[in-house]
């Protein structure tokens, strides 16, 4: 991210790409840059606290983790980790070591879970030393966190997001809503 205003609609993770297109991809190339992510950790957990209570599990329930990270133009900027439920992950490439075409929100939706309410909470604070290496910030230079939680139409939380970035520069999200 650049010192300029990074401007994003969330919309554009959260809406189904079929034909296997990337989201990140596209919004970089629109500004003139080049948005790819590495695909770093597929497994199951014990669901964190913070996971856990979003998606109305027992703190000691499994829950299926894929971990990315994000480049911009080569350059680390985003560690993702995208927690689900082992019954809807169970079974489908949201539990596969492998790029999903479209992306998990895609997948999701061909499974009856679009995102119907969404719930963005925001941070900043400073990263622990393998998260500022992973990033490649210097001694002192905070991050931003972004925790999303997505729900069905019938209120059920399907996916806890927790991405954490480099706050290089200023970010505002604009969401359409219908």
């Amino acid at each position: 991210m650049t010192k300029e205003l990074w401007e994003t609609d969330s919309t554009v993770y959260l809406t189904p790409r079929p034909g296997g297109s990337d989201a990140r991809a596209e919004e970089a190339a629109a500004r003139g840059g080049r948005g790819t992510q590495r695909l770093v950790e597929v497994r199951r957990i014990r669901a964190p606290e913070t996971v856990a209570g979003p998606l109305g599990l027992a703190p000691d329930a499994e829950v299926g983790v894929r971990r990315r990270v994000m480049y911009l133009d080569d350059r680390p900027v985003e560690l993702t980790a995208s927690h689900y439920p082992v019954d809807i992950a169970a079974g489908t490439a949201l539990a596969e070591p492998r790029r999903i075409p479209g992306g998990a929100v895609t997948l999701l939706a061909d499974l009856g879970f679009r995102p119907h309410e969404v719930e963005e909470t925001v941070a900043v604070d400073l990263p622990e030393p393998a998260v500022r290496e992973a990033l490649a910030l210097g001694e002192g230079e905070p991050v931003m966190l972004l925790t999303r939680v997505s729900r069905a139409a019938d209120g059920r939380p399907f996916e806890v997001g927790v991405m954490t970035m480099v706050r290089g520069g200023r970010l505002r999200y604009r969401t359409r809503m219908g």
